[in-house]
């Protein structure tokens, strides 16, 4: 009879699970607990089954939330994985200028977010901002604070400017770990820059560029705080995503089942696609190696 391998390493491990369990598990289960009851004060509740899950899946402010989240998150992910591409292909690769290049990238990276969402604030006025005025110098009539156009330009703006260099980094770390002899293979091949791209580049970046789409996806698609401090969700329910629904239906209207309920709803909703764009990443891949 096999023995049960004696693997300590497990006792290593043992404390990262206590924490998910205090940190994420449990959490988890009160608002499971939360989603099927319907609280009337503190200790005092009672089961109501599958009604908040059905009053949020048939609510029209939801599906607005929704569309305006999944719209967002496509666009920001549509400019920032070519733009972020491009820029680590830019960057040097010998010499001091790649510390400070990197260095210059990364700052965008270490402003908290809700810094981001006041720098933006005020860059973006019109009256007192230099990005404002910028526009406004061009002759277009442009407010950010009255338009919904214009607050949602913003809003996808800032998100471009404060991740790209996420994507621009995992990227060129991707395209570093690329061994010289592909382009030496490529140069006595007499291959284009665009056939390197295609043939040795692209492939070789697929892993951290997958890494950097589920990455930029899931925060994109639980960004909260920039547009909160940007905009406050207008002009009217412009820039409104579910972050901030959510927010509203827990905190201002204090809705506990219904939140809860939505919460688990809007956890479901990022696994899904998140799976999706893994199995859609991983099938291209496999159909470029064959």
């Amino acid at each position: 009879m096999e023995k049960w391998p004696d693997n300590k390493a497990w006792f290593l491990v043992l404390p990262v699970v206590v924490l998910v369990c205090f940190s994420a598990i449990i959490p988890l289960m009160t608002v499971v607990n939360y989603s099927v009851q319907d609280i009337l004060q503190p200790g005092m509740g009672f089961f109501v089954g599958t009604e908040w899950f059905e009053r949020i899946l048939h609510d029209e402010r939801l599906h607005g939330a929704l569309q305006r989240q999944v719209l967002f998150s496509l666009t920001v992910l549509l400019i920032e994985m070519p733009l972020g591409i491009a820029i680590a292909l830019a960057l040097p690769t010998r010499g001091w200028g790649v510390s400070a290049c990197l260095v210059l990238l990364a700052l965008p990276l270490l402003i908290p977010w809700n810094v981001v969402g006041t720098i933006w604030q005020i860059f973006a006025r019109g009256d007192i901002g230099l990005g404002g005025a910028a526009v406004k110098a061009l002759g277009l009539n442009y407010n950010y604070t009255a338009s919904a156009t214009d607050a949602w330009i913003t809003v996808v703006i800032m998100e471009v400017w404060h991740w790209t260099p996420l994507v621009a980094l995992l990227a060129y770390a991707g395209l570093r770990a690329i061994p010289d002899a592909f382009y030496q293979a490529a140069r006595i091949d007499g291959a284009s820059a665009w056939a390197v791209f295609r043939y040795i580049q692209l492939p070789k970046m697929r892993g951290v560029l997958t890494i950097a789409l589920l990455l930029r996806f899931m925060d994109s698609f639980m960004i909260y705080t920039e547009p909160f401090v940007l905009t406050g969700g207008g002009p009217g329910n412009a820039t409104t995503f579910l972050s901030q629904f959510l927010t509203r239906l827990a905190v201002g209207q204090f809705d506990l089942g219904p939140a809860a309920a939505f919460s688990i709803v809007y956890f479901l909703i990022i696994l899904v696609f998140s799976w999706v764009f893994y199995q859609a990443l991983e099938g291209m891949g496999k159909g470029a190696s064959k």
